[in-house]
């Protein structure tokens, strides 16, 4: 490559910053091109005899900032053609320069090669002038391109490109909708510029007011905290790729099995995914349990897009939504209330809950917000649970126990009576009575089903494998061998889990 575009950074607006490579290059002889003359720098320029090509032209002429950076790079390029020319760009040119980056793509369409010497940035000014270290976090958008690119309120955000009130105040409209009007910033205008720096600390909602605003001004957001701004979760953007990839596969384009999808038929998908992330919880499995964790979000995120379609809802909403209901009903952490215990907070749930849905205890009944559609195990301990805040409830575990010897006496005497009816009714009661006892015993009923179910699982299993050790279908066995193979295999589980439990020694010993 015999031509060259040299690309170089002004700094901020301090000539005494100004890099000396710069300085040199912009002397070599070669013409130069300022992508526009409008910077405390240029002045000094001109004072110092560098003759230059200005740009300016292009803004007044073009009605979109796309099309202006679009004609630069094109003027740019052309000019390279005849010659190796030297770009000159406010600040750095790699930071917040759209300009660099379609001079650099077009130059290599047309073999032009590309130098970059850096210079100060406008933000290494701002850090200065604030006080900050972005190392702790710092988000950085374009007051231009809000529609795509989203503040993050959990960290310090700067906004460039404020170049004017009318921006300012576009810019104000779609910062509100992540923080509370009254969010402190600090519009910084010069910033590193002897004379010229200006700092000021204003409400959100004030940003427009300010008769200084011009193409020098940025301005820095501090974080926010979830009371202040429940709202703002809604707003992150890690959720973003996973709802754009489910936008494409409803698409035109998309996947036909998920475009014929609805709330409906996404039911059965629902329930197998949260069961799927229970089972990994059972294993203890990490890795596991994030990809489950991910495939009941994908769940969540289909149902939130097919809602969107639809003009109802989306899946900011859904965020929004939980976060603002999380941070009302936890008011001993988000306000001034104080609780004792945990089962404070609990109460302190339910007569919230009973606000939020307009009504008091008299006009809701009391057990009414339990779904019917909950596992029955889970169901029938979220109402004994429910009914014990308000004291309906066993002292202690010894009246549950007594409870289950009466139902299960009741069960046997129906089924003597051959009552086909009442069996069921009454073992429905024991059930009842059994998932009591295990609350008042703080073990979760469904859990302690789910491993007694996987231990008779794991020892039928053990039958299946003696069974074909010994040639033998397991149709072929008689009771007594699957009943003497069963008692081995909880022989056998026994002693595995005692030399699991040895090896765990010796490890914390090795350690």
């Amino acid at each position: 490559m015999d031509k060259f575009i040299t690309i170089v950074g002004l700094g901020p607006g301090d000539p005494g910053v100004l890099p000396l490579q710069v300085w040199e290059l912009l002397n070599d002889g070669s013409p130069v091109y300022l992508r526009t003359e409008i910077h405390p720098t240029v002045d000094w320029l001109k004072q110092k005899g560098i003759k230059f090509f200005a740009l300016d032209h292009h803004y007044e002429r073009c009605e979109t900032f796309e099309e202006v950076y679009a004609n630069i790079a094109q003027e740019l390029v052309e000019a390279a053609t005849r010659q190796s020319i030297v770009y000159g760009v406010p600040g750095h040119p790699m930071v917040a320069e759209d300009t660099v980056r379609r001079v650099t793509e077009l130059a290599a369409a047309k073999g032009i090669g590309i130098k970059i010497v850096p210079a100060m940035s406008f933000l290494d000014a701002m850090w200065l002038a604030l006080g900050l270290d972005p190392s702790k976090g710092i988000h950085i958008i374009d007051a231009l391109r809000l529609e795509e690119q989203k503040p993050d309120p959990t960290v310090g955000t700067v906004v460039t490109q404020i170049y004017d009130r009318m921006i300012a105040g576009e810019t104000k409209l779609s910062l509100m909708e992540y923080y509370p009007d009254e969010h402190r910033i600090a519009v910084v205008r010069a910033a590193g510029i002897p004379k010229e720096e200006r700092i000021q600390r204003i409400p959100l909602y004030e940003l427009d007011r300010l008769d200084w605003i011009d193409h020098l001004t940025s301005l820095y957001i501090e974080p926010t905290n979830v009371a202040a701004s429940a709202a703002a979760a809604a707003c992150l953007f890690p959720l973003d790729p996973l709802v754009e990839v489910m936008q494409n596969l409803r698409g035109e384009q998309g996947c036909p099995w998920d475009r014929e999808q609805n709330h409906e038929s996404l039911k059965p998908y629902l329930i197998e995914e949260t069961y799927e992330v229970l089972e990994a919880l059972e294993q203890g499995e990490m890795y596991k349990i994030c990809e489950e964790l991910g495939d009941l979000l994908l769940q969540i995120v289909f149902h939130a897009q097919i809602a969107n379609e639809k003009d109802h809802f989306d899946i900011n909403d859904v965020i929004q939504s939980i976060v603002e209901k999380m941070v009302r009903r936890h008011p001993h952490v988000f306000g001034s209330i104080h609780v004792k215990n945990s089962e404070e907070v609990l109460i302190n749930w339910d007569k919230i809950k009973s606000q939020e849905q307009g009504g008091t205890a008299k006009e809701q009944p009391y057990l009414a917000g339990i779904p019917r559609a909950l596992p029955a195990l889970l169901r029938a301990s979220k109402v004994q649970a429910k009914a014990a805040r308000i004291g309906f409830d066993w002292p202690d575990y010894h009246g549950a126990v007594a409870k289950v010897t009466e139902e299960l006496q009741e069960v046997l005497q129906a089924k003597k009576d051959c009552e086909t009816q009442a069996v069921a009714e009454e073992l429905g009661d024991l059930l009842f009575a059994v998932v009591n006892l295990a609350r008042l015993l703080q073990v979760d009923s469904e859990n302690a089903l789910s491993l007694a179910t996987n231990k008779f699982i794991d020892r039928f299993q053990f039958i299946e494998q003696q069974a074909a050790q010994a040639g033998k279908k397991l149709s072929e066995l008689t009771l007594e061998q699957m009943d003497l193979w069963w008692e081995e295999a909880k022989i056998h589980k026994k002693q595995e889990k005692e030399e699991e439990k040895f090896a765990s020694r010796e490890e914390k010993l090795i350690k």
